[in-house]
């Protein structure tokens, strides 16, 4: 049971890892795509529309990115428990449908639909991280600490895109500001709790490595144990080896130790 609990949580972990394939697509549609673009001042929606050469590519990342979501919160639900992780794989679900809606209706095929899955994506993706972060905390104090500071990153330039305050960043910027925190954080989270899941199983078996510290420390009290055990053995040998002398009372008893006894003459 406990081996499929770990396998359970490493696949889950791989998902949300894997969520960083989402970069890797949208490079290599921008560098296909025919004219200008620029990541400060248009936004990613444009790399799946009529106008990208490679928007199957994008729309497909798009759709990919809610399974990897959606896989990767479902296969980490036994360590996303309590109010916080509930409410964490609620939120995270709100994007990845978002996501969906945003690679299945391209924002010159469905325009309301589009814009509905951007704003569940961006608002799920922030609040999410945010709940994520709660949920995680009690196993990683610092991870939850990156995943709320992500979160906050990521609601505020929400707010800031969908009510156009965009001059700082510009739209492609703000809008990226608020969309890239999701991945980011999914990764960094599957990344960390891959990790203190196989700490959990050394620990449950036992089987965990020591550190060179508890190295040196086990080869200095193994020979502490030595060096006391030789000690005693040189005693040990002394006294057997110490004269006895001829006022002894037990000189002559028949029935004393052999190590006190001697010939009189």
């Amino acid at each position: 049971m406990a081996d499929v609990t770990a396998n359970r949580l490493r696949w889950g972990a791989l998902l949300w890892i894997l969520t960083l394939q989402f970069f890797v697509l949208e490079t290599v549609v921008q560098l296909r795509y025919e004219g200008p673009y620029s990541r400060i001042d248009d936004v990613i929606s444009a790399l799946g529309a009529t106008g990208s050469d490679a928007r199957q590519a994008m729309n497909a990342s798009f759709v990919v990115q809610a399974a990897l979501i959606v896989g990767g919160g479902l296969l980490l639900r036994p360590v996303l428990r309590g109010p916080a992780g509930r409410v964490a794989r609620v939120l995270l679900g709100a994007a990845a449908v978002g996501t969906l809606l945003v690679g299945v209706f391209p924002t010159d095929g469905n325009p309301l639909l589009h814009a509905t899955g951007a704003v569940l994506y961006l608002v799920g993706g922030g609040l999410g991280l945010i709940a994520l972060a709660y949920a995680v905390r009690p196993r990683s104090e610092l991870l939850g600490t990156v995943l709320a500071l992500l979160g906050l990153v990521g609601t505020a330039a929400t707010v800031f895109f969908l009510t156009g305050v965009v001059d700082l960043l510009g739209e492609g910027g703000t809008e990226r500001a608020a969309a890239y925190v999701l991945p980011i954080g999914l990764a960094l989270a599957g990344t960390a709790l891959w990790r203190l899941s196989a700490a959990d199983a050394a620990d449950a078996t036992g089987s965990e490595r020591p550190t060179r510290r508890e190295l040196r420390e086990q080869a200095r009290a193994a020979r502490a144990e030595m060096n006391r055990q030789r000690d005693e053995a040189l005693e040990a040998a002394g006294r057997r080896a110490a004269p006895v002398s001829a006022d002894d009372p037990d000189a002559e008893d028949p029935w004393a130790a052999p190590a006190r006894r001697r010939d009189p003459h």
